[in-house]
């Protein structure tokens, strides 16, 4: 018999068996209901308006739990795709050193930036938009011996100027497609950033101008933790232009974003075997990890689909003449 009307029920196990595959869930349970019985029809029920969006809503709370999830899945100190080697890998277009500082924007829980003030001797300023990630990420530096090399601190997107000093290099990695007003946030990285420095990002972009306007995109949108503002890649290129910048990467990275989420994933079996063996706080704590694998599996989905694109981005800052240039 199905759950909740029609919707047959899939075990655990067989879920992320199903997520890790590359299948699409929502496929496996309509080929479940196909083979289910013939029940008689049931009064249609009148569909509810859908809830309006509130633009002033926070980024969702990251609680204790979906942290030791999220460290679980991508390893300590991260809560998404791109371990210590990815982030390295992806920074040397910065060619950081030890004399520099660097902004980077989405934090997160500072993993990206104690790597980067590991490998490179940075001196990191890392801001994020959710309080309890910074302070968790605050602590994790703490611990590492690295308080003052790789600093995370909350911040307000919508208060950008709130950058208090000049840093040499930034680097985004996926913080900002829920930032609204991106052009005011570029423009102060600009601001603070020194005559020919660099600015790299990472993050999600529609796959085309038309994709805001499908269902999938508006469905993906609505379960998404935090409300995302997506643009396109040249929609981006023009606020990097129009904030002093010019771009010298513009890269789609998808299929390897994909993969590494797969990756990750690939794994949760011993992840759930683990916590189930903690007793009624592991079972809750799967609870929570299947709400991740829901959330990473739409994700992926869209990327697979082309509605969304995870891209790179460096761009320099255009030098600003002085008296003494003429």
């Amino acid at each position: 018999m199905g759950e909740s009307g029609n919707k047959p029920k899939i075990p655990l196990k067989t879920k992320l068996k199903v997520w890790w595959e590359g299948y699409d869930i929502h496929d496996v349970e309509a080929r479940l209901r196909a083979l289910e019985p013939k029940q008689p029809p049931r009064p249609a029920k009148p569909t509810p308006p859908p809830k309006p969006i509130d633009p002033n809503l926070p980024v969702e709370p990251w609680d204790s739990r979906r942290i030791d999830i999220a460290q679980y899945i991508w390893g300590e100190g991260y809560c998404g795709p791109g371990g210590p080697e990815y982030v390295v890998a992806l920074s040397k277009l910065l060619a950081l050193s030890p004399e520099m500082s660097a902004l980077v924007i989405g934090a997160g829980l500072g993993g990206p930036c104690r790597v980067l003030a590991q490998e490179f001797g940075v001196w990191i300023t890392g801001v994020e938009e959710s309080k309890q990630l910074a302070e968790a990420g605050m602590e994790l530096s703490v611990m590492a011996g690295l308080a003052k090399k790789a600093i995370i601190k909350h911040y307000d997107p919508k208060h950008p100027d709130a950058f208090e000093r000049n840093f040499d290099r930034a680097f985004s990695k996926e913080g900002l497609h829920t930032v609204e007003d991106k052009l005011a946030l570029v423009r102060q990285v600009q601001k603070k950033l020194k005559n020919d420095g660099l600015f790299l990002i990472t993050d999600y972009f529609l796959g085309r101008e038309s994709a805001a306007n499908s269902d999938a995109y508006k469905e993906w949108k609505e379960k998404e933790p935090a409300r995302p503002y997506l643009v396109t890649a040249e929609e981006m290129i023009d606020i990097f232009g129009n904030s002093g910048f010019t771009v010298r990467v513009n890269e789609d990275i998808s299929e390897q974003y994909q993969t590494m989420i797969a990756h990750a994933w690939s794994e949760a079996d011993l992840v759930v075997a683990k916590l189930l063996s903690q007793g009624e706080e592991g079972r809750q704590l799967v609870e929570v990890l299947m709400h991740e694998a829901e959330l990473w599996s739409r994700r992926s989905k869209m990327l697979a689909e082309g509605l969304l694109q995870m891209r790179r981005f460096l761009a320099v800052k255009k030098a600003t003449k002085t008296m003494s240039d003429w």
